[in-house]
């Protein structure tokens, strides 16, 4: 039995060393970007994004969450170049799928100690990709390269952020939206993994609950019998709508594999998260990620950080293309 548990651990080992490898191998740069482009402009620039990020979630666990979605909102609408954090009266920021789209202050914190230190060199666009691998990792999630270089983009359209996936989304508008940006199947049902930590909103799922059908008691038939009364205690018809839910039932804190596990049994939240699991096409690879029990959260972890590197190069601009703003909420002068 111990030589057998020995092979056993020994194999374990092996298959997480390769995975590992196989992630870090993955980290390539685009167009401009590389793992350490400020490592000789601006050293200290990754320590300090990291030591921000740190200290404002020691205050607000919540925020981590917040900022990755805030860097995958960005990145799909005229690609990683911090679009999203410009003010202005008709900016991405105004749109309604980023009304509730929070944590600005992270970013410019961590711009403003940045420009203290090597004004001018490192991009907002940079700031807010640095800093959602960090919040993640502080989730206790995967720690993964990231290529830099980005420049600012210098346009802000509300109406650019209508193609945004959606919460109501089919999986073929999904697929749609996501290989539009170079972004498989994989990287679909991985990103969307990211729901393993953060909260939503009933008003994004609670038409879910009540006279969605005409059978299973006027709820979605896709979501488990017992979760719908939790969740309708939760979220009454009658009661408040921003009141906050978890994405990932039971595990909310903590980036793991555990959002797949729900979709399984029925417990996703979103309409958009639980046809992962009822559509065929999808379903195969959340199944994948429900594999041996000791694999399951780190092959999700290391493909996670996989997803992120391609998804952080949508669209970047390097080189004379764009700016290097001095505050990540204007565009300079």
């Amino acid at each position: 039995m111990e030589g057998n548990y020995s092979k056993h651990k020994f194999f374990l080992v092996f298959v997480l060393s390769s995975m590992a490898a196989a992630a870090a191998a993955s980290v390539k740069g685009h167009r401009g970007t590389r793992v350490g482009f400020y490592s000789t402009s601006c050293p200290l620039a990754e320590s300090i994004v990291t030591s921000t990020v740190q200290s404002h979630l020691q205050s607000d666990p919540s925020v981590g969450p917040a900022i990755l979605r805030m860097h995958f909102h960005d990145c799909f609408v005229r690609g990683c170049d911090a679009s999203i954090l410009i003010d202005g009266p008709d900016s991405e920021k105004r749109a309604a799928p980023n009304l509730g789209v929070r944590g600005y202050e992270v970013i410019d914190d961590a711009k403003a100690q940045l420009e203290a230190a090597c004004p001018g060199v490192v991009s907002c666009a940079d700031v807010l990709a640095l800093a959602a691998r960090d919040a993640v990792f502080m989730a206790k999630g995967p720690m993964w390269d990231v290529p830099t270089g980005r420049r600012d983009g210098t346009i802000s359209l509300a109406s650019d952020a209508d193609n945004l996936p959606s919460f109501t989304d089919s999986i073929e508008e999904l697929k749609r939206k996501f290989a539009a940006f170079g972004l498989n199947n994989r990287d679909l049902v991985t990103l969307i993994g990211a729901h393993t930590i953060g909260t939503t909103a009933c008003q994004f799922f609670s038409y879910r609950l009540f006279n969605f059908t005409t059978t299973s008691n006027g709820a979605d038939p896709s979501i488990n019998p017992e979760f719908v009364s939790r969740l309708r205690t939760l979220c009454p018809p009658t009661g408040n709508d921003t009141r906050r839910v978890a994405l990932d039932t039971d595990s909310a804190d903590s980036f793991d594999g555990s959002f797949f596990k729900n979709l399984r049994r029925g417990r996703g939240v979103l309409e958009s998260d639980q046809r992962l699991w009822t559509d065929a096409s999808t379903r195969s690879i959340v199944e994948n990620y429900l594999g041996v029990r000791g694999l399951r959260s780190l092959k999700f972890k290391v493909e996670f950080g996989k997803s992120m590197v391609k998804m952080s190069n949508i669209g970047v601009k390097t080189g004379t293309n764009g700016e290097i703003r001095k505050i990540c909420s204007a565009i300079n002068l």
